[in-house]
């Protein structure tokens, strides 16, 4: 049995998530326990989300799902790695490979390389 601290951090922990084959980080997100239990069950990765306040499957909406090919968990059992199949190439809802595209440099953001899909055809309109 698997034992994570969700009371630690009240409920919710942190998901570091990367590419599977290239270890990219793609995203940040966050699972509360329901959300934890459903992606061991289904190998989809599912989170919590904090502004809807409720479960969503990475995907859910895009097609761009996320495969769970593998889980590791840090040392004080309170924020996971998710290693993940990203399904059509894209983690960012607003169509880039990765949620991290926007680079610092020189005192400002430089966006890095080009969406995989135009959100506004997904979702009708760009949210976050």
């Amino acid at each position: 049995m698997i034992k994570l601290d969700f009371d630690k951090t009240g409920g919710l922990l942190p998901v570091v998530v990367q590419d599977y084959e290239t270890n990219e980080v793609l995203m940040l997100a966050f699972m509360n326990e329901t959300a934890w239990e459903a992606t061991l069950s289904t190998n989809k990765a599912t989170y919590y989300s904090r502004s809807r306040k409720k479960l969503w499957v990475k995907g859910e909406s895009s097609g761009n799902v996320q495969n769970v090919k593998e889980i590791r968990i840090d040392c004080d059992d309170d924020t996971i790695l998710l290693k993940v199949e990203q399904v059509g190439g894209a983690a960012c809802h607003m169509g880039y490979k990765s949620c991290f595209f926007r680079k610092v440099e020189d005192g400002s953001l430089t966006v890095m390389g080009k969406p995989v899909f135009d959100p506004k055809e997904v979702y009708g309109e760009t949210s976050h």
